[in-house]
């Protein structure tokens, strides 16, 4: 038998090291503007070497050009020299947005390295959902519920903004016909994707008025009968306390109506106040894209939602020269890194939404000049290579970051879908625009000419879409489109 022995061995190997702005600079990354100002708030009161920058800057822009290859970045306002200056005061530096391995990796293994004593960046992930004091809103509550509806993309498309446009009360107050012009789709799609969120919880929530949040509630109760539907349809009558037309109209006695009126007044008029109307947080956009006379279009962040903050250079120059113990020395040191850090995270922060903003504008100009049919294919890894980025930082950026458009607010990640191969060789066709092909060309059948799922997948072949028979056979059931044999039944009937 072998016997045991000992020995040493020299390996070499690649392990990633968290340094503080790396930690940093992630933490900043994955914040809406909401929680990144409540983050610089805290900041702000913590260090006494940071100051808020009051001071005017022109908005950091990209333009795109018709040929949608990206014309202008300019990044030019006063916080971003700030920015610049700390960078160059500072001997460590950080690459956020122009490496490939920028912010990969972020898992257990990573070693963390503190900061120091004052507390900015020791210990811990910032938790932002802590910090904020706050339980889920109701909009975050109904996009959970979506991603789990398995409704087609375009569809979820629909609702999420349907989602995005709720007011506290929990009620999608916006005109339909409004929306479904904005997005270029017809009006029965938005209805549609209102529908599916009328099967969320809440019960009664995103309803139009209060008959149709107390139908819904009454529904999910399996309570809404004809007697009870004629009663909501006529609560103008009870709100005058009108009693023997509605007994005429429901068709019940007084004891029924009675009861009636009770089960109605256990019902919850305004089901989006159970989240709290100040947990609901107002969705401020993170950019603007806006057309340019000349058809191309125009990126900007919004400096509204960007915190700008300086080093106040002369305070800690002040303060360093009447510190006398190593301890006070220590802490200034630290206070000033900090500071510097914070300045050239939130710089490197907004160039980075910027950047994944206007490739994500360039890949899909077509939806915003045609309508949510029109969108491409796209995927994390598409925009990261186009923009020497990790996928992880563009799946960050795109978290909890809005972008106002013209056709609506859409959270960036919005704009992500799948591909169908293009059966001649050119450019892939989004998921959501083929589905959306295959309802239109449903949505005008006539009883003499009712297309079979082969039929269907003829005509898309024959318009450049290369799709199998049983993928149209799934994205018509996705969306609930009887057979053939059933839309021709269907056709008779109605004829």
């Amino acid at each position: 038998m072998a016997g045991l022995h000992q020995k040493l061995e020299m390996r070499q190997g690649q392990s990633l090291v968290m340094t503080p702005q790396l930690q940093q600079a992630i933490k900043l990354l994955q914040l809406s503007n909401i929680e990144l100002s409540a983050f610089v708030e805290e900041e702000l009161e913590r260090n006494p070497l940071l100051e808020r920058d009051d001071r005017e800057n022109e908005p950091d822009t990209v333009e795109l050009k018709e040929d949608g290859k990206r014309k202008e970045l300019k990044l030019d306002g006063s916080a971003h020299s700030e920015a610049r200056d700390a960078v160059d005061a500072d001997n460590e530096s950080l690459n956020v947005s122009d490496s490939k391995a920028d912010l990969a990796g972020a898992g257990d293994s990573a070693s963390w390295s503190g900061v120091g004593r004052s507390g900015s960046f020791e210990g811990g992930d910032y938790d932002a959902a802590a910090n904020s004091s706050r339980e889920k809103s109701l909009a975050e509550h109904l996009h959970d519920q979506l991603t789990l509806a398995g409704c087609d993309p375009v569809r979820r498309m629909i609702a999420a903004h349907l989602i995005d446009l709720a007011d506290d009360d929990g009620y999608m107050r916006a005109d339909l016909a409004e929306v479904a012009n904005r997005l270029g789709v017809d009006h029965g799609e938005v209805e549609a994707a209102l529908d599916v969120l009328h099967g969320c919880e809440p019960a009664g929530v995103m309803a139009r008025d209060l008959a149709e949040c107390l139908a819904l509630q009454l529904k999910d109760r399996n309570r809404l009968d004809p007697a009870m539907a004629k009663l909501v349809d006529n609560l103008d009558r009870l709100a005058k306390h009108d009693y023997p037309a509605l007994q005429s109209i429901c068709g019940v006695d007084a004891d029924d109506l009675d009861e009636m009126i009770a089960e109605l007044r256990s019902l919850t008029p305004k089901p989006g106040l159970a989240y709290g109307a100040d947990n609901t947080r107002a969705i401020e956009p993170d950019v603007f894209v806006r057309e340019n006379p000349d058809g191309s279009w125009r990126i900007d962040l919004n400096t509204d939602t960007l915190p700008r903050v300086l080093v106040n250079q002369s305070y800690a120059a002040e303060i360093s020269a009447v510190a006398r113990s190593e301890e006070d020395k220590t802490f200034i040191t630290e206070c000033a890194q900090n500071a510097s850090w914070l300045v050239k995270s939130l710089d490197q922060r907004a160039r980075t939404i910027l950047k994944v903003s206007a490739e994500i504008v360039r890949q899909q100009d077509l939806f915003l000049a045609k309508g949510v049919a029109f969108l491409r294919p796209l995927n994390l890894k598409t925009v990261a290579d186009a923009i020497e980025m990790h996928e992880s930082t563009v799946s960050r950026v795109t978290s909890n970051k809005y972008v106002a458009t013209p056709r609506g607010l859409f959270e960036l990640k919005y704009f992500f879908t799948s591909a169908i191969p293009s059966s001649g060789g050119g450019e892939a066709h989004s998921a959501e625009a083929v589905r959306y092909r295959i309802k239109t060309l449903i949505d005008m059948e006539t009883i003499d000419e009712v297309m079979s799922d082969d039929a269907l997948v003829e005509r898309l072949r024959h318009e450049g879409i290369d799709i199998a028979r049983r993928t149209v056979a799934k994205y018509r059931e996705a969306m609930n489109i009887p057979s053939s044999i059933q839309r021709r039944r269907m056709l008779k009937r109605a004829s």
